[in-house]
């Protein structure tokens, strides 16, 4: 973890359009994403480097995403800040 990635403007809630999908991007490097009512589906970490971000889940999946214009675009799904 580093100072910038305490700062840094893309931590915090991203969510589908519906509510269904929640990326919560913590200050200390770590992501907590829910599906539908299933709290905690999925955790790890996560980098952003400019507007790309990875994941890595503890499970050992990755993805990765690209953030556009205040969107975030993940694995097909286009993810919203949640205000």
């Amino acid at each position: 973890m580093t100072a910038a990635t305490l700062s840094h403007p893309y931590v915090g809630m991203w969510e589908t359009a519906d509510g269904r999908v929640r990326h919560q991007l913590l200050s200390n490097g770590r992501y907590d994403e829910a599906r539908g009512r299933r709290e905690s589906a999925y955790q790890g970490r996560y980098e952003v480097s400019g507007d790309h971000i990875e994941y890595w889940d503890d499970t050992g999946f990755t993805a990765n995403g690209d953030f556009v214009d205040g969107v975030l675009y993940h694995a097909g799904m286009v993810l919203y800040r949640r205000r």
